[in-house]
């Protein structure tokens, strides 16, 4: 049952039955490249790694990455959502998209559908987001969504730097 839902897509919480799908996204080049390696190499650990992120953090904060998946015909093509990290004050809103997905709206059409339901159901006045520098698509995107670039911010375990983005939310409906 989706939580939320767009035009063209159906944003539902991620489950442990996920695990065959977020196994191959997390092994994307593109995701290793722009997002990081996550050691995720079996469906058992992508199991474990839902488990312990997005279902985790859905329990504890009401909210979490959902798998996106084309309403008509039911494919999952990604995840969007919000996370939050313990170095942001602001819940910070993520996506990432199968290659064969890109350059078609669906990345803007779900963050934008994510970023409606943080003001209007979660009642969170603010967002952030963050993307390694070189990650172009993204970055424009996020100029698109609203988001105006706050600097950077270094990961406090490893130190790397990503670019901060930041947006208020005062949702009308009639931004998007």
């Amino acid at each position: 049952m989706p939580v939320i839902q767009s035009e063209r897509l159906d944003l539902r919480l991620l489950t442990s039955d996920d695990a065959p799908f977020v196994l191959g996204l997390v092994n994307e080049p593109s995701w290793i490249q722009f997002i990081g390696d996550r050691g995720v190499r079996t469906v058992e650990q992508a199991r474990a790694y839902l488990e312990k992120g997005p279902i985790a953090m859905q329990a504890r904060f009401g909210f979490s990455f959902y798998l996106v998946e084309l309403r008509s015909e039911r494919v999952p093509i990604g995840i969007c959502g919000l996370v939050k990290r313990d170095f942001l004050a602001d819940a910070d809103l993520g996506y990432a998209l199968l290659p064969g997905f890109w350059g078609q709206g669906y990345a803007r059409e779900a963050a934008a559908a994510v970023m409606q339901y943080a003001a209007q159901a979660l009642g969170l006045r603010r967002l952030v987001a963050i993307t390694s520098g070189d990650n172009e698509r993204s970055i424009r995107l996020l100029a698109k969504l609203g988001f105006c670039s706050e600097g950077s911010v270094a990961y406090p375990d490893t130190g790397e730097l990503v670019q901060l983005f930041g947006r208020e939310l005062a949702w009308s409906g009639a931004e998007e």
